[in-house]
């Protein structure tokens, strides 16, 4: 297949470096430093699994390079998904199917707003990486997996070739015939680790292990359940308490990608985790203080410690 990886970080590096392996042409869209080790030589990707390397040259510095494209998979951080979207409107591979990768349920929602509603696959990954230096991502364990479904017949067959492509590559991938039903719950869990992992700034292992925390941590998972179902999604009442007791399990030491991003300065995916649960709570009217506190405690760190 030929795949255009709009992200060359810790999700889209991970997986379009195995894709590539697997002999599919794979072109990465970067930027920066990061860009350019990568045209001089190749993605390195350090893993557990096994270490990978791609080609020199395999990425380009826009959406607008691309060219024809078979599939486009997005892996950037959400406060670019608007942007990537047009230009993807306006390029070569804007007729392509496009497979968001990325955090959240409100990301296909912006993707549909640019490119035709039957191009927007549905999908979502589970796995843990980040840009180590420019040119190189490592991959933290050997969790590399990812479940994407069609959500029109037209989709079936591009579904089914990437399913095959991953599978060539290794990567535990699987497709769903409720795909939006995948998409929320593993948002229900993002949500609780992101907003109190990065409050309490400390691990899921301080968190679960204090009698208020952990309450917290159910009650934030709860209340997005609540607007799962207020959005048409049927998770059952007891969802957030199996996430809860999926949470004992996690190493003590785990965080998210919230919490890294905060402890360095970064900006925040805040306004697509638990700022976007409190606004959509209240489009809906669901109750859900517990989110809305969590983005009015974090919001003067939304863009990085140099808004401050």
């Amino acid at each position: 297949m030929r795949i255009a990886v709009v992200g060359a970080g810790g999700v889209g590096g991970c997986f379009g470096a195995r894709l590539a392996a697997a002999g599919h042409e794979v072109t990465f869209v970067a930027r920066g430093r990061h860009l350019e080790a990568v045209r001089r030589s190749g993605l390195l990707v350090r893993s557990p699994l096994g270490d990978v390397r791609t080609q020199p040259g395999s990425a380009v510095d826009s959406v607008a390079r691309l060219g024809p494209t078979d599939l486009v998979v997005v892996a950037v951080k959400l406060w670019d998904t608007e942007d990537i979207a047009v230009q993807l409107a306006s390029s070569k591979a804007g007729d392509a199917p496009v497979l968001s990768l990325q955090n959240g349920v409100h990301k296909d929602d912006i993707l549909r707003r640019h490119l035709p509603a039957d191009s927007v696959l549905g999908g979502t990954c589970f796995i843990s990486a980040f840009i180590e230096e420019p040119g190189v991502v490592r991959h933290n364990s050997a969790l590399q997996r990812m479940v994407f479904g069609a959500r029109r017949p037209s989709q079936v067959p591009v579904v089914q070739r990437f399913l095959t492509a991953c599978r060539e590559a290794g990567i535990d991938a699987e497709t769903s015939a409720e795909i939006d039903r995948v998409i929320w719950e593993k948002f229900v869990f993002l949500v609780g680790l992101s907003a109190t992992t990065a409050t309490i700034r400390r691990p899921i292992g301080v968190v679960r292990s204090h009698e208020r925390s952990r309450a917290l941590l159910r009650e934030i998972m709860e209340e997005t359940v609540a607007l799962a179902r207020a959005s048409g999604v049927a998770l059952d009442d007891t969802f957030a308490e199996r996430q809860l007791a999926f949470c004992d399990t996690l190493p003590a030491d785990m965080t998210s990608s919230m919490h890294n991003d905060l402890e360095n300065g970064n900006r925040l995916e805040l306004p697509w985790l638990s700022g976007g649960v409190a606004d959509l709570a209240a489009r809906l009217d669901v109750p859900a203080p517990r989110n809305r506190t969590v983005a009015d405690i974090l919001s003067p760190y939304v863009l990085g410690a140099a808004a401050g």
